[in-house]
């Protein structure tokens, strides 16, 4: 249903207004936006008498935002923000057809970079852009198509695709190794173990498949792959990764298994996306092609 005009105000006004409230300042707004003060002071004020509303406590020399206008800013700021990115899109590809995908880092800069050339040569009308996002986010608040996550089959107002599981195994330096000489799932709790953030119970999760105690385990935390990988490498313990996104470090054997004994994670790789967004043809293409990519991996 669209909007009565009046609860459409010019997009001059709120620019000035958002800068203003930004800034805490009109001369400040005035300088960024190139214009003066009087003519940021009175879109404001247009502005003001357009909604009915008043948006700032005018002090002397200085304004503070109402409590009204502070909601207010917070959800203009956004909007704008959408209209920038949705014009830099379509400058960027003026015949359509971005997709705004968010990745997991690891997983976007090891499995899916290297495969996107493929996608891209047979969809040329196609564009990207990745953004990292390292959990859940609401795809109301994120701009974005569709996102990459690990985790269960849920995601609250999205729609989901599984792409593959993973096996992870318990890898360290081969000198950690060659100095620990592990044995069994037990020998392995007398390592330093490194954890990820995001799995906070993986190593007891670990231990308990292969008949070992999970009690008090300890370690250092990292909160991505890359860092906990870089250091397994530098042997200050053991890290348990996907053997899918170590495959380098495994065969150049900067990494080794500190003892072979993997074990199939409980969450998997899912392609999710906000139900509105389901049939956005850039969006179809890159499903259709990334379940094919992973068909056989599932």
């Amino acid at each position: 249903m669209q909007s009565p005009r009046r609860f459409l105000p010019a997009l001059h006004y709120l620019s000035a207004f958002e800068a203003a409230a930004r800034t805490g300042s009109v001369t400040a707004a005035a300088r960024e936006l190139s214009l003066t003060q009087g003519a940021v002071s009175r879109q404001i004020k247009a502005l003001e008498e357009q909604l009915g509303v008043e948006l700032f406590h005018r002090e002397k020399q200085t304004i503070r935002l109402t409590a009204g206008g502070e909601a207010y800013a917070r959800d203009i700021r956004d909007a704008l923000r959408l209209i920038s990115t949705a014009s830099l899109n379509l400058r960027a590809n003026p015949f359509g057809g971005t997709l705004n995908l968010a990745v997991l880092p690891t997983f976007g800069a090891r499995w899916l970079a290297p495969r996107l050339p493929r996608f891209l040569e047979a969809n040329p009308g196609v564009s990207f852009n990745l953004v990292t996002r390292l959990s859940y986010f609401d795809f109301r608040l994120d701009p974005v198509d569709a996102a990459i996550h690990f985790g269960g089959p849920e995601w609250q107002g999205g729609e989901m695709a599984m792409l593959r599981g993973e096996t992870v195994s318990p890898v360290c330096s081969p000198d950690l190794k060659a100095r620990f000489d592990f044995t069994d799932a037990v020998s392995v709790r007398d390592a330093p173990l490194l954890h990820l953030t995001t799995r906070p119970d993986a190593w007891e999760r670990w231990l308990r498949h292969h008949g070992a105690a999970d009690d008090s385990v300890r370690g250092m935390l990292f909160d991505q792959f890359s860092t906990i990988a870089e250091a397994a490498m530098a042997g200050m313990g053991v890290a348990l990764l996907p053997d899918f996104l170590i495959g380098d470090e495994l065969k150049s054997r900067r990494l080794v298994k500190a003892i072979d004994l993997p074990m199939i994670s409980e969450g998997a790789y899912y392609l999710v996306w906000p139900s509105e967004r389901a049939s956005y043809p850039p969006l179809v293409a890159f499903r259709d092609w990334l379940l094919a990519e992973t068909a056989g991996d599932r």
